[in-house]
């Protein structure tokens, strides 16, 4: 816990070196109005790395996860375009990208199946769904109705309401990682399966529920950017999935599961808003953030090896007997 507690110092640092370094040139990006803004954008990130981490804390990965926010997000948008009214169509997104994780849970749990080969098929699969819904064809701004596009974009206390979204669901997540069986059971389960057996915990049963709230946030998340963009096409958040996976590595989630906080991950999520929305400021090329991410990354995995304590040896080898 010490080591969690003190990476996530470390990650909070590293932010406010970085705002004091485009400050430094750029004053203007560090102004209220403009650090909400960086808010909101990094919100579908944040939302989608909740989801990410809870799936990595059992020992798996879903590589799905952006393809599942284009298809709901698709489907959003051909059910406004068919007058269904938007609490509908929130229920039916959310509902849909949990089945998408189900299905993901179910070929994990039931076959056996490496979540990183279940999901790089689905991701594929729910990308091709998509086209045959629609053709490639493009729905813009002017086929959704002003309703539909207005709720995520709409201010609520000086905050856009998809931020408020976000934050409540930060909140909620938090509570059910620190307060709830289940919570406590992705936890017990990515740090040993075999004692969380022995504890009554159902190993599959859990990684298929991560797999279920990541889905439904990502249901979620598919309205909220399709709305607030106000655009639906095949590739939407192409290539997202690895932003998200590399938020929770920054943010210090174990890939070996069971090691992480909600707090870690969302710091790494606002690490590489910031990133993101600083580059066109400073002058740097966008191609940049990816080298950046990298760098990034390999310097979260560095730091989890040198964090890594070796476990009490029993015997020493003298004492080891043939």
């Amino acid at each position: 816990m010490n080591a969690l507690k003190s990476r996530e110092a470390i990650l909070a640092l590293a932010i406010l070196a970085l705002l004091a370094a485009i400050a430094s040139r750029f004053p203007a990006f560090v102004a209220p109005a403009n650090l909400v803004r960086v808010l909101n954008d990094t919100s579908p990130l944040i939302l989608l790395a909740m989801g990410q981490m809870i799936v990595i804390m059992t020992k798996c990965i879903d590589l799905s996860i952006a393809a599942n926010l284009a298809l709901c997000g698709m489907i959003a948008a051909l059910m406004n375009g068919a007058g269904v009214p938007l609490p509908l169509i929130l229920v039916a997104v959310i509902a849909i990208g949990g089945a998408l994780g189900a299905v993901n849970g179910l070929l994990v749990w039931k076959l056996g199946i490496p979540s990183i080969v279940v999901t790089l098929g689905t991701m594929t699969i729910f990308r091709g769904s998509i086209f045959l819904l629609t053709g490639g064809a493009w729905i813009n701004a002017h086929q959704m109705s002003e309703g539909f596009k207005a709720l995520p974009r709409a201010m609520l206390l000086g905050l856009p309401v998809m931020t408020w979204i976000m934050l409540a669901l930060v909140a909620a997540i938090g509570l059910m990682m620190t307060r709830t069986p289940l919570g406590r059971a992705f936890l017990a389960v990515g740090g040993n399966p075999h004692a969380a057996v022995y504890a009554g915990i159902s190993v599959g049963r859990t990684q298929f529920a991560a797999f279920v709230l990541a889905g439904a946030l990502a249901g979620l998340v598919g309205y909220l950017w399709v709305a607030r963009y106000a655009v639906a096409y095949v590739d939407i958040a192409g290539g997202f999935e690895l932003d998200v996976v590399a938020a929770c590595v920054i943010g210090g989630i174990a890939i070996a599961g069971g090691a992480g906080t909600v707090a870690g991950a969302v710091m790494g999520a606002l690490f590489l808003g910031i990133v993101k929305n600083a580059l066109p400021v400073v002058g740097i090329s966008p191609f940049w953030q990816m080298a950046i991410s990298g760098a990034a990354i390999l310097a979260a995995i560095a730091f989890n090896a040198s964090r890594r304590t070796p476990g009490r040896i029993i015997l020493k080898p003298s004492e080891v007997t043939p």
